[in-house]
């Protein structure tokens, strides 16, 4: 069984969507689940369409503000993301607030990275051929405009909070088909 299931990530907006009548509650939530969508795809071009023309992301890293900012900055940050192969993640949410301007989403982060890419962000693994599902726990905060897109996004998260080799029998799908499939 796979140890990710990206259709988790939106699955808790999905719910609150359902059970929403306030309007712009509901576009708040659903720009937010087509950007979590559009990221699970691999499609920037998606991903942009959510987002502010001048959109400003904020990871905060000791203290340190390291999020990319502008249109091409964000671009080229999901690009890189994308070309690192660890898009297929999921967001195990256990918490959700949303109001008129923002939506705040907090829980674990699993993400599947290739060995040589681990190494080359410093985590711990021994083999560079392996694959290592690496979880985060991670708050979000999606601040959005009076047109209803992203801003930008506010992270925060505890760095590593376990590494963990896979076999092949535990990867998902969408990452056996990007990372073996010889595209």
């Amino acid at each position: 069984m796979a140890v990710i299931d990206p259709t988790r990530t939106w699955q808790l907006l999905e719910q609150r969507l359902a059970g929403t009548a306030d309007e712009r509650h509901r576009a708040v939530l659903a720009i937010v689940i087509e950007h979590m969508k559009a990221e699970n795809a691999a499609d920037l071009d998606g991903l942009m369409r959510t987002l502010v023309p001048n959109p400003a992301y904020h990871f905060w890293n000791a203290g340190q503000d390291v999020g990319p900012k502008g249109y091409e900055g964000v671009r080229d940050y999901y690009a890189d993301f994308v070309a690192s192969r660890t898009n297929v993640l999921e967001f195990e949410l256990d918490r959700l607030v949303v109001d008129d301007h923002c939506v705040v989403t907090e829980g674990f982060l699993k993400q599947i990275y290739p060995g040589a890419y681990a190494q080359r962000m410093g985590l711990p693994v021994d083999d560079p051929q392996a694959d290592y599902l690496v979880v985060f726990r991670q708050l979000l905060l999606w601040p959005i405009d009076t047109d209803g897109l992203i801003q930008g996004e506010d992270s925060y998260h505890s760095g590593p909070v376990q590494v963990t080799k896979l076999s092949f029998d535990e990867l998902p799908r969408e990452y056996v088909e990007l990372v073996y499939s010889g595209s």
